[in-house]
């Protein structure tokens, strides 16, 4: 029961957040339709210069320079470029239509912080499984708390973590017949966990000098960015049962682990790459040389 209860806030915060995002997509529609190319200049039009801005636009302020001086923080080092995007020709529909979307993106934002809370206080007995799982790289606190409502938290029902996997669809499919191997795709298993192990797996690959963003680099080079993303999301899929069943916060392998796995292949590739360009090459162990 305490699962159930728990998949279905969180199933219901990733829908409103997916919500939230059409929304803001639908808001941009009408800007660009307006010639407002506010978010040329700004990182977030959800930002409070521009919410300011939106807001006075809706108001009735046309004069870009009064418009501009909205503007907080190192956005006013931009001002030249704000009052040029701010130059459009605003319809009352388009408006309208604004502050329409402006106030749903309100609720929405607002709805999934209450959800937020209720599920906080649903895991609050579980703070300590919530901290490992925070420490995987591309994990934050969402991702954790769908991690954990989707797998129901007790690693103890699943014989390994190739199971877990396997149930949630992140490995590799078996579509053999006649003893010939054909497609690889993914089987169908939860949707909700497959997207939070995505988004998660694109955090990780933005990383810096960490296990993770090292395998998704290796592998988006050979197989393509999505099946990188997949295979990544697998791994942090298997490190949380790690996690989970020995109790234990996560520790990175390094960025440096696939080429001190087999270090006499790294060299011998490079060294021949070198070679075929025409260099004369000696090597030196650096530790001898000290």
């Amino acid at each position: 029961m305490r699962v159930r209860e728990l998949r279905e806030l969180t199933r219901y915060r990733t829908s409103l957040v997916c919500d939230c995002a059409r929304t803001i997509n639908r808001l941009q529609k009408v800007l660009e339709g307006a010639n407002l190319k506010l978010a040329s200049v700004v990182s977030d039009i959800r930002g409070v210069s521009a919410r300011l801005m939106l807001e006075a636009l809706v108001a009735g302020e046309r004069d870009t320079t009064q418009l501009a001086n909205l503007a907080k923080g190192r956005l006013k080092e931009k001002h030249a470029q704000l009052v040029e995007a701010l130059s459009c020709r605003l319809q009352p529909h388009q408006s309208f239509l604004i502050a329409e979307h402006l106030a749903q993106i309100d609720y929405l934002e607002g709805a999934i912080e209450r959800l937020s809370c209720q599920i906080e206080e649903k895991l609050r007995p579980f703070e300590q499984e919530m901290a490992w799982l925070d420490t995987i790289p591309g994990v934050n606190r969402r991702t954790a708390e769908v991690l954990w409502a989707e797998t129901g938290g007790d690693m103890a029902r699943f014989a390994s973590a190739r199971h877990l996997a396997s149930w949630a669809g992140m490995c590799p499919g078996n579509n053999e017949s006649a003893g010939k191997r054909r497609t690889g795709r993914t089987r169908k298993g939860s949707p909700w966990l497959r997207h939070c192990l995505i988004e998660a797996a694109h955090g990780a690959a933005r990383t810096k000098n960490k296990y993770l963003s090292s395998q998704y680099h290796r592998l988006a080079a050979r197989r393509g960015k999505k099946k990188a993303q997949v295979a990544v999301g697998h791994s942090i899929l298997v490190i949380a049962y790690h996690l989970l069943t020995r109790k234990q916060p996560y520790s990175d392998l390094g960025a440096n682990y696939f080429d001190e796995r087999d270090r006499q292949a790294v060299t011998k590739r490079c060294l021949n790459r070198l070679q075929k360009l025409g260099f004369k090459v000696t090597l030196e162990n650096v530790q001898m040389a000290a």
